[in-house]
């Protein structure tokens, strides 16, 4: 299914020249991932501490710095040797953790239906779940969407442009998110039946 993980490779082949600029100075991947995290932390608080308005135009910034900063600090640790279990371990809570402190103080935002911000950052977490498990069973970390991490992104980056303009979207909102949350249950049943038929494959070709 068409994401906008897809366009990850030419996205990187952009950050490429900043990310061995950070690894000359010595910054590493965890650190950066580690940023990642502080900047959804603090933006998310101050949506929550001012009930958005004029401070949802935070959000496209934010998930584009960190879609960016997501991509940088993989790539150090691939093309830069900084591969650690450590860092496993943190680039994956790292993005549950920062997803639930970015999204889920829109809860407390007029316009946004409390109910569906916290069954779409729920099923996000269980995307990201179900995305590790293919691991666990012999398959690669799975990415597939329709709503994989960066295309939910995209649809609060854009929501929070357009209600930051002060735009009256009315029930647009509610639609929008309903349709995240169905797409969501989509996404976590697309990447459970492609690990699966990974395994099957990677056992029917020995």
């Amino acid at each position: 299914m068409p994401s906008i993980y897809g366009l990850k490779p030419k996205f990187q082949a952009l950050l490429r020249p900043i990310v061995n600029w950070l690894a000359r100075i010595g910054v590493t991947a965890n650190q950066v991932t580690i940023a990642a995290l502080l900047l959804s932390l603090t933006v998310g608080h101050i949506i929550h501490f001012n009930h958005g308005g004029r401070w949802l135009l935070l959000l496209p910034a934010v998930v584009f710095v960190r879609m960016a900063l997501n991509a940088m600090d993989g790539m150090l640790a691939r093309e830069h040797n900084q591969k650690t279990p450590l860092g496993a371990i943190l680039n994956e809570l790292g993005d549950v953790v920062a997803d639930i402190g970015l999204y889920f103080p829109l809860v407390f935002v007029p316009g946004f239906d409390p109910r569906l911000i916290a069954a779409i950052v729920l099923l996000s977490v269980l995307t990201e779940m179900t995305g590790v498990i293919g691991v666990q069973i012999g398959a690669s970390r799975r990415y597939d969407g329709p709503l994989g991490k960066s295309d939910r992104a995209f649809v609060f980056g854009l929501l929070g442009l357009l209600m930051g303009l002060d735009l009256k979207l009315g029930r647009v909102v509610f639609y929008v998110l309903f349709v995240m949350m169905l797409l969501l249950v989509a996404t976590i049943f697309n990447r459970a039946w492609r690990a699966l038929q990974e395994v099957k494959a990677s056992a029917a070709s020995r």
